[in-house]
This record gives C-alpha cells, sequence and structure tokens, in this order.
C-alpha cells in the first residue's frame, strides 16, 4: 500500500457529511438494514472528507431472490455493487477528491469493527485491506444514531484499531 495520510486517523469530516450519514442511517434502520457509502475530500488537504456518498445495500434483495445461497439480511451486513465502487475509488485518484473512508452502520449493537467488517475489508485475507481507507462505523439504536467510531488497519497486530476522528464546520 502506498501511504494515503487518512489511513492513519486524524480525519476532519465536515458536519454536511455527517449529517448525510446520520440521515442515511436513520433511514436504512427504518428499512431494517445498514447503511453504507463512502467520504471523499479534496487531494489538496489529505485529512478533510467533505462530501458523504451513500451506497445501496444490496444485502436484502440477494437474499429475496436466494434466501439459501444468501441466509444473511441488510440488517446483518452490507453487500455493495464492488463495480460501482471500484469506479468511485478509481474517479477519485484520478480527479482531485480522493475516497478516504468507507462508512456503514450498525443496528442495535453499536459502533464496532465486527469479526464481519474486517473480513469484507481484506476480502476475507486479514492480511491487510483492500483499499486505502479509514472506516467510520454508525450504531443506530431504536432509530436512532447514538455513536460513530474511525477505525483503521494496524499492521503491527495485522488488525483494525479505533483512530480519532473531528467533525468540522461545513
Amino acid at each position: 500500500m502506498t501511504d494515503a495520510p487518512w489511513i492513519h486517523g486524524g480525519v476532519r469530516i465536515v458536519e454536511s457529511a455527517m449529517a448525510e450519514i446520520e440521515r442515511a442511517a436513520r433511514e436504512a434502520y427504518a428499512r431494517d438494514e445498514e447503511a453504507c457509502g463512502y467520504l471523499s475530500g479534496p487531494a489538496a488537504d489529505p485529512l478533510l472528507a467533505d462530501r458523504a456518498t451513500v451506497l445501496e445495500n444490496l444485502a436484502n434483495k440477494y437474499h429475496r431472490v436466494d434466501p439459501e445461497a444468501h441466509p444473511r439480511t441488510g440488517r446483518e451486513y452490507f453487500k455493495i455493487n464492488a463495480l460501482v465502487f471500484e469506479r468511485a475509488l478509481a474517479r477519485g485518484k484520478e480527479g482531485d477528491h480522493p475516497v478516504k473512508v468507507f462508512f456503514h452502520s450498525h443496528l442495535d449493537v453499536g459502533a464496532y469493527f465486527s469479526t464481519e467488517d474486517a473480513a469484507s475489508m481484506t476480502m476475507g485475507g486479514g492480511e491487510a485491506p483492500t483499499y486505502e481507507l479509514a472506516y467510520l462505523v454508525t450504531a443506530v439504536d431504536r432509530g436512532e444514531v447514538t455513536a460513530h467510531r474511525l477505525f483503521v488497519w494496524d499492521p503491527s497486530p495485522r488488525s483494525f484499531v479505533e483512530a480519532p476522528f473531528t467533525r468540522v464546520a461545513g
């Protein structure tokens, strides 16, 4: 991995982007599914994330079509269109607004980085993250946002650890 400063934490997330994450998380909770998406920000300010983009959680659709092959629902995990996400990453790298943070919500269980989250972000291998990103988890309890925690990859224990972030005006 090359060095992208946001992968070490210290990300500053503008309030309008946080408001979008929280809106998406509450709406997804009402649909009984996790919200998911990404934060991007100006390349000239590597630790600033000023745009939130919500991605569709496809887990419930996959479950409805084939519950045997996809036994878990969107309440338990997120499934995104990988091609859409890969294109966003590529556009961000080529342009001046790279993707810096992947976000998702947890329903009624707190804001922690689960084993499932770690497997998703390392493509099941656990060796290192697939993408140069930080990861924001939002807790939604009984329909209300109760916490946000940011996680980054620590190569020493080969696991995701909590890292600081701040909310800033904007």
